[in-house]
């Protein structure tokens, strides 16, 4: 074996309640005689490989003594977060509040802090709150710190069985992933659990004729302004929560978009539709801070928004369930079927990834437009 061959995967292990480095590397006599220079060095026949206390002071013993020996592999070790987080204030009363049976086993607070303290979306927060302790009550009698991959994959055979969509069970590992590798600070840990395929499913999308209908079946003046701004900004119903009086920009017929998915600002379009009812709204309602504010000066509520689109698009005579999403994904794809391009799309949707938008180009009609049905030939 050449030197440039031998290497070195750095593993999270956790031993007798004790964080832990795992080096895992094939048979070489080299590194087999070096290894045993390490302080305190031990074998475990669980995981198969040799491992150490893991402190800085440890780590930097490993680098310097493989140093230009073999190559050290950290990517199961050092973390490097992709995460999507939102500025919008985190409510967490509901967790602490919560009744619950005494054979019920809590999320860990520690939990919720880590959350909290990375600000999470509402959202987020929630879904891994409840995924976790659907797993830690699975496994009600065991120490939390003694589940290994094994006790994961087991419950994650558990969900298959049942049922459970491909986008759930990758929930699950990512709640679960979260408790043992950022709260206990092990990044990658369980990096080797298996995903499903993630699916590629189509954003539905409805006509124009259809959007203006649900538009026109709003209640008021208020609920015709919000689903007016869904569709024609193409906004998260987040975003939407946290515009504000000064985001609207009648003069450049533009809206700003501040602190959207992943901590960004953008900007998107006014319709001059949508500003002239804006106007009339703005006279009946005088909101103070927010563009759209409950009785007593509040944001709206998620659930708010989603109503209003259901109650408006089943008046339209709409059958299909619609929510706020689906307006977002009409106004992609009207855009990209009337011509413009796809990358002034993506600028206004606020995706990081043109790969992203390029969904659209699979449900815009005028693709299918210039195919002739060979029924028809």
């Amino acid at each position: 074996m050449s030197q440039l061959q031998k290497h070195i995967t750095l593993k999270h292990l956790f031993i007798n309640n004790d964080k832990c480095i795992g080096l895992q590397f094939y048979a070489d006599k080299v590194l087999q005689s070096l290894i045993k220079e390490l302080p305190q060095l031990t074998w475990s026949n669980e995981f198969n490989m040799y491992y150490i206390s893991n402190n800085k002071t440890n780590l930097d013993n490993i680098f310097n003594l493989f140093r230009g020996v073999a190559w050290i592999n950290c990517k199961y070790f050092f973390n490097k977060s992709n995460s999507k987080q939102l500025n919008d204030p985190i409510d967490v009363q509901w967790f602490r509040k919560r009744t619950l049976v005494d054979s019920y086993r809590r999320c860990p607070e520690i939990y919720l802090q880590k959350l909290e303290l990375k600000k999470y979306s509402n959202n987020t927060v929630r879904s891994y709150v409840s995924l976790f302790e659907k797993f830690i009550n699975y496994y009600n009698n065991s120490e939390l710190e003694s589940l290994n991959e094994n006790d994961i994959r087991s419950y994650l055979q558990k969900l298959i069985q049942q049922g459970s969509s491909n986008s759930y069970i990758n929930q699950s590992i990512n709640s679960i992933k979260f408790y043992y590798e950022v709260v206990l600070g092990m990044p990658n840990r369980f990096y080797s659990i298996e995903r499903p395929r993630r699916q590629k499913k189509l954003p539905q999308v409805l006509s124009k004729d259809d959007v203006l209908s649900i538009i026109q079946n709003t209640n008021n003046i208020k609920h015709k302004c919000i689903v007016s701004l869904l569709y024609s900004g193409g906004l998260r119903r987040s975003e939407l929560l946290n515009l504000k009086l000064v985001d609207i920009d009648s003069k450049r017929m533009l809206i700003r978009v501040n602190d959207a998915k992943g901590n960004k600002d953008r900007l998107t379009l006014l319709s001059k539709t949508a500003l002239e009812d804006l106007r009339i709204y703005y006279q009946t309602w005088r909101p103070k801070t927010f563009l759209f504010e409950s009785p007593n000066s509040q944001k709206y509520s998620v659930s708010s928004i989603g109503n209003i689109v259901t109650r408006a698009a089943i008046k339209a005579g709409i059958r299909k369930r619609i929510t706020p999403h689906i307006l977002r994904h009409s106004f992609a794809t009207h855009l990209l079927e009337s011509g413009t391009d796809i990358r002034y799309i993506q600028l206004l949707l606020g995706h990081n990834s043109i790969k992203t938008t390029e969904i659209y180009t699979h449900v815009a009609s005028n693709n299918f437009n210039l195919i002739k049905n060979p029924l028809d030939l």
